[in-house]
């Protein structure tokens, strides 16, 4: 069976520190209404978010959840390489010669971490956070919808998205799932779960209203780098050429 690129990790995030987020979101008095591409229309997604990145005493968040992202990446992209290989050509450094050489889908499937690491951080960059509550009964995203979209006076960000990730932070209800459309699938929330998948039409999905119990995630993207870190020259190249 051919794969369908949605891809579930348990317990990516322990129940504790998902449980203390729940309760420091609701505490907070920062939320508000939940925003697609186009503003506040409840019709198409009724939830109350916080944008963690706008808000500096969540920068400790932040920084968690991008570790968390960052391990989960790697799984993914060990597993579909070409995620990163097929929009780029990657070179590294050959260990015997030092000539560069070009990697392919094993190479990345059996690269070092920290290689791994590296590459990631010079290709991608995470996305802003937010944490997003639905109410029981009531919430949801129903509107079919994909993450990679034109947008004005946005410097294109959202054309820069490569796979979207969630992590669920409660499972205390019926249904609530991410449904999505062409790949027939319904992902149940569970605590502490992450899910990656690709941003493009391909993955069009929705959220499902929760029933019986309040939903909360936390959800962003990771995005290509824009085109002067990706193709920026090695640092000996610039001083060399700040020395000319």
């Amino acid at each position: 069976m051919p794969p369908d690129f949605i891809e579930v990790y348990p317990d990516a995030l322990d129940a504790g520190t998902c449980a203390g987020l729940i309760q420091r979101f609701n505490a907070s008095g920062k939320a508000v209404r939940g925003k697609t591409g186009s503003g506040v229309d409840v019709s198409m997604k009724n939830s109350w978010d916080i944008c963690l990145n706008d808000h500096a005493e969540w920068s400790d968040v932040v920084g968690g959840f991008n570790q968390v992202v960052m391990a989960g990446l790697k799984r993914y992209l060990r597993k579909y390489a070409h995620a990163v290989l097929a929009p780029l050509q990657l070179k590294v450094p050959d260990a015997a010669t030092g000539e560069l050489r070009a990697l392919d889908a094993e190479a990345i499937a059996t690269i070092d971490d920290g290689m791994l690491t590296a590459i990631i951080t010079k290709v991608f960059r995470p996305g802003t956070i937010n944490i997003q509550k639905y109410i029981a009964n009531e919430g949801g995203y129903p509107y079919w919808h994909c993450e990679l979209y034109p947008k004005a006076n946005d410097n294109a960000e959202t054309l820069h998205r490569v796979v979207l990730w969630s992590i669920y932070l409660n499972d205390g209800f019926s249904e609530g799932e991410t449904e999505f459309l062409y790949q027939q699938r319904k992902v149940a929330p569970r605590t502490g779960s992450l899910l990656i998948a690709p941003t493009a039409f391909t993955h069009t999905h929705r959220g499902n209203m929760p029933r019986g119990g309040d939903k909360y995630i936390a959800t962003s993207w990771i995005l290509f780098n824009r085109s002067e870190v990706l193709f920026a020259p090695p640092p000996a190249a610039q001083a060399a050429a700040a020395r000319k």
